[in-house]
């Protein structure tokens, strides 16, 4: 039996992520890391949105691939250096999908449909990026805010609020009451903090 673009597309992504030689445990297995975010953000999205448009369901699979390939480090560690990064892996991520979606048999205008998703281009404009981003930041409060918590304790309390201000803004109406109803697990040591926040 043939794949649908879709499977063939989904399948290249997850093999382009299971080569990341970073690792994290979850439910007590090695999982190579970028694979992991990957399943992670694909589950949130099913949870949140699960009538989601197919570019939505590419790029939110695609959103991190093979990230360890251009690490923070080689850019210099200042502002500057730190969005000079950020563009760069956007499109890095963008350029990467768009590739192996191509190999899957996509058509051009659904390729650059998803990389517009993955590129972050048109938040709060565009609705299939804003969903994304969406995904993004519920996926973050959830799996990876108290291990960022831990990788930085020179932060003060102002620090963290402006940090999930931040995060909570990106976000749309419709995100913050799926996370405020009890859909995701809250980081229990934050949610007070969370709360003064977003108050």
């Amino acid at each position: 039996m043939t794949q649908s673009p879709y499977q063939a597309a989904i399948n290249a992504f997850d093999q382009a992520n299971s080569q990341d030689p970073n690792v994290e445990i979850s439910d007590g297995r090695e999982c190579p890391k970028e694979l992991l975010y990957a399943q992670r953000m694909s589950d949130m999205q099913e949870r949140y949105a699960p009538e989601a448009s197919e570019a939505v369901k590419l790029a939110v699979r695609a959103q991190h691939i093979q990230r360890w390939k251009s690490p923070r480090s080689d850019y210099p560690m200042d502002k500057p250096g730190y969005m000079l990064w950020r563009t760069g892996l956007y499109k890095f991520h963008a350029e990467t999908a768009g590739a192996l979606m191509k190999e899957a048999g996509y058509d051009d205008e659904m390729i650059e449909r998803v990389k517009t998703i993955v590129s972050k281009k048109g938040l709060k404009t565009n609705p299939e990026t804003q969903l994304m981003e969406d995904v993004v930041d519920l996926v973050f409060i959830e799996h990876y805010m108290i291990g960022f918590a831990g990788s930085h304790p020179e932060y003060d309390e102002a620090k963290w609020i402006l940090i999930v201000r931040k995060t909570w803004n990106k976000m749309s109406e419709r995100a913050h009451e799926f996370a405020l109803a009890g859909n995701i697990k809250l980081p229990e040591a934050l949610v007070p903090l969370i709360l003064k926040a977003i108050q």
